[in-house]
C-alpha cells in the first residue's frame, strides 16, 4: 500500500471504551498539544448512544480526528445475557451433541443441580454424512445433496446464522470449505462460520463452540458497528474505526466482524494494554492490574511488560473462547455492585449490579439497594457532593436508613459496621481473582506491583495489596480512563494457531519452519491490508507442547521461526520443571499448536501528555481541600482531602489521605506512604500487613 494512503497514529486519535456503567473516553491531539477525557453513563439501549454522548460531552470536532478506536462489550454482554443471534449448526453424522457434552465437567463442584444452556440448541444442529481422520485422511466424502437440504431447513426455521464445524477440520479443511461454497448459494447474508477459519486446532469441543459463539455475535456487532459507523458519519468522521480484540490488539471495523469472537473481553484486554504500557514508562515491569469499575472487577498479570495471553478461557461454564485473549479474570464486585442477605441470611456482594440507571442509592437516580459505592460513602471515603446529581438529592441519613433496614437490623450490625462488612466482602472477592492470576498460577504476588484503575479500584487497592503481601500500589495519573487509554496506545494484532500434534522426534523440522512462514506472511498481509501508518511490523512465534501420554500444554516463546528440534526440546524440559517442579527428561515432548503473532507498531504514547492541562508548580498545601472523617480500623479519623490536579508531580506523604480526582478517588491508609513520580503516577508503598 502507498505511503501517501496511509492514515497517521503519531497524533489525533480518540479512544472510547464502553463498560459496563460508564463509557470513556480520551482524545489526544500531540501536534496541538491538546489532551481531552470524559466520562458519561454508558447506554443501556444501544451503546452506540453512549459513544456519541461521550464525543459531544468533550466537544469534539470529529472532521478534526484521524483515527477512532474503540473497545466495546456488544459481544461479551450479548454472550453473558445469552441475547444471541439464531444459530444453526451442520456437523459431522453421529457429533451433533459435541457442544453439549463438553468435558463432563459439571456448573457446580457441589449439589445435584446446575445449569448450562449450550450456544446452539439441539433442534438447531444438523449432521451431514462426512468423515476426515486425525491425519487428514478422508474416510467418508461430503454427501454435498444433505449440505445443501440442511441449509435450507435451517433458514426455514429463522436462523440467522450457521456454522459449520466438521471433526479433524483441523488437519483437512477440504470439506468445510466445500460446504461453505454450497451454503454461500442460498444464505442470505456472510454469516457463515467455518470452524477451521476461525481456530485451526484440535479438540473439537472447544473448536466447536467458539465457532457457534463467533456465528451466534456476528450478526449483534455488525448492526452495532453499522450504526455507529453512521453516527460517526453523521458528525463529519470521514476516516477509520479500529476495534479492540480481546487479544490486546486492534483491527479495522471492516474487518472485525469475520472474526467477532476475537472481540469478546476487549474491553477489560484494553485496560491491561495500558498498565503495560504505563508500566514501562516508569521502569516496572511485573505488574498486576486490578480494574475495578461499576459492574466488575478485571485482574490480569503482565511479566516483563508482557501481558499473559491465553487460548484456554472460559467467558463462564460451558462457553470456552479458544482464540488468543488476554488472560482476564473477571469477579462481580464493582462500585455498582449490590449488597444483600441470602436465604441463609448472610451477607453477600455481587454479582448483580446496579448498573448505571438507577444506580447506586448515592447516584440519585432513584437507586433504593445498597451497593459497595454507598458502602464507601458512608465510611466518608467518597464525596456525596461530587457523586450526587443536582436533580435528586440523597442524603447520608437516606442511605443509613436503607441499609438499616435491608441490611443491619438482620446482620445485628450499626450502618457503619455494615459498610465495613460490605467493603470487607467486596476485598476477599476481588482478592480471590487476583490470586487467581498469581499464586495459581505458580507466581507470587510479593514480587509484583498493583495497578489499580477503574472508578473504583484505587478505593480498594491499598487493603487489596495488605491481603496479599503485595508491597507497592501504583495509580496512574487517570485512572477512571485507562481502558479508554489503551485504545489509544494499543497496536494492530493478528494471532495464528495451527495444530501440529506430533512427537517432536517425528517432526520434520522444515514443515515446521514453513508453517511459520506462511502464518507470518498471511499476518503480514492483514496488517499492511489496514492502511494505517505504523513504525514497525514484528512477528513473535510460539509452541504448545505438552509430555506424550499427558494432557496439560504448556506455551513455549520462540526467539526466531527456525528453531531447532533440540532446543525445542530442552525448552520445553526448562518450561515444564519451572511451572511444575518436576524434570522429565527422559520423555519426549510433543508439539500441539504452531503459534504466530504478528503485530503493527504504531507511534508511542507519550504518558505525560495525560497531565499537559496541569500547573505542577503547585505544593500540597495549594492541594488540600478540606477534612473529612473517614472511617479507618474502628474508627473514624480526621482525613485531610486533596485534588490530584492541584498536586505536584514528584511529592511524598503519609496517610490518612483521600484524593480526588474527575474520574476516580484514591483512598491513603494510615500506615500507607504516598509519592508521585515525574510523569503524574502516584505510588502507595503499603503499611502494616498485619
Amino acid at each position: 500500500m502507498k505511503q501517501d494512503n496511509q492514515i497517521s497514529t503519531n497524533f489525533n486519535v480518540l479512544g472510547i471504551d464502553v463498560g459496563g456503567t460508564f463509557t470513556d473516553l480520551i482524545y489526544v491531539d500531540k501536534e496541538n498539544n491538546i489532551i481531552e477525557f470524559t466520562k458519561v453513563p454508558t447506554s443501556p439501549k444501544n451503546q452506540a448512544f453512549g459513544v456519541m454522548d461521550a464525543i459531544r460531552k468533550a466537544d469534539l470536532k470529529l472532521d478534526q480526528v484521524k483515527l477512532i478506536v474503540h473497545g466495546t462489550t456488544t459481544t461479551t454482554n450479548a454472550l453473558l445475557e445469552r441475547k444471541l443471534s439464531k444459530t444453526g449448526l451442520i456437523t459431522t453424522k453421529g457429533f451433533k451433541d459435541v457442544i453439549e457434552l463438553g468435558r463432563r465437567t459439571r456448573p457446580n463442584s457441589y449439589g445435584m443441580h446446575g445449569k448450562f444452556v449450550p450456544i446452539i440448541s439441539r433442534d438447531l444442529r444438523f449432521e451431514v454424512s462426512e468423515r476426515v481422520d486425525a491425519k487428514g485422511n478422508v474416510i467418508t466424502p461430503l454427501n454435498e445433496i444433505e449440505v445443501k437440504k440442511n441449509a435450507e431447513k435451517l433458514l426455514e426455521l429463522g436462523c440467522e446464522s450457521i456454522v459449520i464445524h466438521f471433526l479433524h477440520s483441523y488437519a483437512n479443511n477440504n470439506h468445510e470449505l466445500r460446504a461453505f461454497e454450497i451454503i454461500s448459494e442460498s444464505w442470505p447474508n456472510n454469516y457463515i462460520t467455518m470452524g477451521h477459519s476461525l481456530l485451526s486446532e484440535n479438540r473439537e469441543y472447544e473448536r466447536g463452540v467458539t465457532a457457534a459463539i463467533n456465528a451466534s455475535v456476528q450478526p449483534i456487532l455488525e448492526k452495532y458497528l453499522r450504526k455507529l459507523e453512521n453516527e460517526l458519519s453523521i458528525s463529519n468522521y470521514k476516516n477509520e474505526l479500529l476495534v479492540m480484540n480481546g487479544n490486546g490488539g486492534t483491527i479495522s471495523s471492516k474487518m472485525v466482524v469475520n472474526e467477532a469472537a476475537k472481540t469478546v473481553m476487549s474491553g477489560p484486554a484494553s485496560g491491561v494494554i495500558a498498565a503495560a504500557h504505563t508500566g514501562q514508562s516508569t521502569g516496572i515491569n511485573n505488574i498486576i492490574t486490578y480494574d475495578m469499575g461499576g459492574t466488575s472487577t478485571d485482574v490480569a498479570l503482565i511479566i516483563g511488560n508482557q501481558p499473559s495471553v491465553s487460548s484456554d478461557l472460559e467467558v463462564e461454564y460451558g462457553m470456552p473462547v479458544h482464540v488468543p485473549m488476554v488472560d482476564v479474570r473477571t469477579v462481580g464486585a464493582g462500585g455498582g455492585s449490590i449488597a444483600k442477605l441470602n436465604l441463609a441470611g448472610l451477607l453477600e456482594v455481587g454479582p448483580e449490579s446496579a448498573g448505571s440507571f438507577p444506580g447506586p442509592i448515592c447516584y440519585g437516580n432513584g437507586g433504593t439497594i445498597p451497593t459497595i459505592s454507598d458502602a464507601n460513602l458512608l465510611l466518608g471515603r467518597l464525596n456525596i457532593s461530587k457523586i450526587i446529581s443536582d436533580k435528586n438529592k440523597v442524603s447520608i441519613v437516606d442511605i443509613k436508613k436503607i441499609f438499616l433496614k435491608k441490611l443491619s437490623k438482620s446482620l445485628h450490625l450499626d450502618e457503619i459496621k455494615t459498610a465495613e462488612a460490605v467493603i470487607k466482602i467486596a476485598n476477599t472477592k476481588m482478592a480471590g481473582a487476583i490470586r487467581m492470576v498469581s499464586i495459581s498460577l505458580g507466581v507470587d504476588p510479593r514480587d509484583f506491583t498493583l495497578f489499580a484503575f477503574g472508578g473504583a479500584g484505587p478505593l480498594h487497592a491499598s487493603a487489596l495489596a495488605k491481603e496479599l503481601g503485595i508491597p507497592k500500589v501504583l495509580v496512574p495519573a487517570r485512572p477512571g480512563i485507562t481502558n479508554a487509554l489503551g485504545c489509544v496506545v494499543a497496536d494492530l494484532r493478528q494471532d495464528f494457531t495451527n495444530t501440529l500434534n506430533t512427537p517432536i522426534d517425528k517432526v520434520n523440522i522444515l514443515d515446521l519452519h514453513s508453517l511459520f512462514e506462511e502464518q507470518e506472511k498471511k499476518g503480514v498481509e492483514l496488517i499492511k491490508k489496514q492502511g494505517l501508518k505504523l513504525t514497525r511490523i514484528s512477528s513473535n512465534f510460539s509452541l504448545d507442547m505438552q509430555f506424550i501420554g499427558q494432557t496439560h500444554i504448556l506455551r513455549i516463546y520462540l526467539p526466531n521461526s527456525y528453531p531447532d528440534l533440540d532446543y525445542l526440546q530442552k525448552s520445553f524440559e526448562k518450561s515444564y520443571l519451572n511451572r511444575f517442579k518436576v524434570k522429565l527428561s527422559e520423555i519426549k515432548a510433543n508439539i500441539v499448536n504452531v503459534n504466530t503473532t504478528i503485530q503493527g507498531h504504531k507511534a508511542p504514547f507519550d504518558i505525560s501528555l495525560l497531565n499537559n492541562k496541569l500547573d505542577k508548580r503547585l505544593d500540597l498545601d495549594d492541594a488540600l481541600l478540606e477534612y473529612r472523617n473517614v472511617y479507618f480500623k474502628d474508627k473514624f479519623l480526621n482525613t485531610p482531602i486533596y485534588s490530584r490536579d492541584r498536586m505536584p508531580f514528584e511529592f511524598q506523604m503519609k496517610g490518612p489521605a483521600i484524593i480526588e480526582q474527575m474520574d476516580t478517588t484514591t483512598l491513603i491508609e494510615p500506615d500507607d506512604k504516598l509519592y508521585g513520580d515525574y510523569l503524574g503516577n502516584m505510588f502507595i508503598e503499603v503499611g502494616d500487613f498485619s
